[in-house]
């Protein structure tokens, strides 16, 4: 018996996105057997020159984000181009982009034309504040980061806001889309019938702001920064050892008690200062030096090892190289190679194990127009031959 492709194999995606959330999106339907057209400009996706950092002379942003697919040049200015990605759409069972809402229509390639060449298309849009009163305005994951209140959540109290270390909002878009693609092919498999997707990175943060979001939402209150501080939560943060910092993350009661079994602390959860929860979240500056104490005394993987064993939840704060090593320790297999010879890249593993139809890593991120010739001549064959 044949060893299945991938959960996706035999679904055509094309691709008119670019730079984070739609490319992260497209790599992980790739990953699972999708056949992913990247359709690019003359120029190229921009992120090809977002460098350094650089693996050869290729941007290690753009090879983060585009394995698995093929690449087509094509200039939506020239008709007889903008004809051959009108046939790609036609031919799809997704069409996915981020231009800005209504940028395609021009070229024939928005949702309500698309739809009447292919009704069987799910066509996903992912822009930055969506296709009504926002339409117009950029959409870039900082933007959404200080607009959507996360900066002001990040950072010390009585200092700056800053943004997150990553793109974080295009890496949740980019989910979101993913997630929307594969529940639209499940009503087309019960129907015959695609649909428009739409998901904007806006409405992607304020979900995502889970807790904080909730509390203005349903509390009416609106959270502030507070460091590395949970708000509803202790010890859920940074503590110092004796050598370097270990979050400590001791959520219930349970694991409260069992942390101070280890940290030799026996009266502290019984202390009724520190007996629940919320007795720990509201006196958290009683309860922290003598934690703090205690953690002094040993280095912080030393700690780590002793909490873990007990099922406390904590962790050293390493650099990206110190969780790659985590990862390979717990068996992760954090890296694959995709590609061969030259232009083998290695890429981080797709997040998703699956028992039967496991990701596949077949194409390296594509040169410019690499599968250019061998998709011209197949979007000029009958569709039926």
């Amino acid at each position: 018996m044949d060893r299945p492709e991938g959960p996706l194999s035999g679904l055509l995606v094309a691709d008119f996105s670019r730079v984070l959330a739609g490319p992260y999106a497209t790599m992980l339907l790739a990953d699972l057997g999708a056949d992913v057209v990247k359709v690019e400009g003359p120029q190229g996706d921009e992120t090809r020159t977002w460098m350094p950092p650089v693996r050869g002379d290729v941007s290690t942003y753009y090879l983060g984000v585009n394995r698995g697919k093929r690449s087509i040049a094509l200039d939506l200015r020239d008709e007889a181009d903008a004809a051959a990605a009108r046939e790609l759409a036609a031919r799809a069972d997704v069409v996915i982009e981020n231009f800005k809402p209504g940028g395609l229509a021009k070229y024939g390639l928005d949702y309500e034309t698309v739809r009447a060449a292919n009704p069987r298309a799910v066509y996903a849009s992912i822009s930055g504040f969506g296709s009504g009163e926002g339409r117009h305005v950029p959409g870039y994951d900082l933007m959404v980061q200080a607009i959507s209140g996360l900066m002001s959540l990040t950072g010390d109290p009585d200092g700056p806001p800053y943004r997150a270390g990553i793109s974080v909002f295009d890496v949740m878009a980019g989910n979101h889309a993913v997630i929307g693609i594969l529940a639209a092919l499940r009503h087309r498999d019960a129907t015959g019938e695609g649909q428009h997707v739409e998901v904007n990175l806006l409405s992607s943060a304020l979900t995502g702001l889970v807790n904080h979001s909730s509390a203005y939402a349903a509390g009416g209150v609106v959270p502030y920064r507070m460091g590395n501080a949970h708000p509803s939560v202790f010890p859920y943060e940074p503590l110092p050892t004796a050598d370097a910092d270990l979050i400590v993350a001791a959520a219930n009661d349970g694991q409260f008690r069992r942390l101070c079994e280890v940290l030799d602390l026996p009266d502290v959860p019984d202390d009724p200062r520190f007996a629940r929860n919320a007795d720990r979240t509201k006196n958290r500056e009683e309860l922290r030096p003598l934690l703090v104490e205690r953690l002094k005394t040993r280095a912080a993987v030393d700690w780590f090892e002793a909490l873990t064993k007990v099922g406390v939840p904590c962790g050293p704060i390493n650099t990206i190289d110190g969780g790659f090593a985590m990862a390979e320790r717990f068996g992760l297999d954090p890296v694959v190679e995709v590609g061969e010879g030259d232009r083998a890249v290695p890429t981080t593993r797709h997040p998703i194990r699956f028992s039967a139809t496991p990701a596949a890593y077949r194409l390296p991120p594509p040169e410019l127009d690499e599968h250019g010739a061998e998709l011209r001549a197949w979007l000029t064959e009958d569709r039926d031959a």
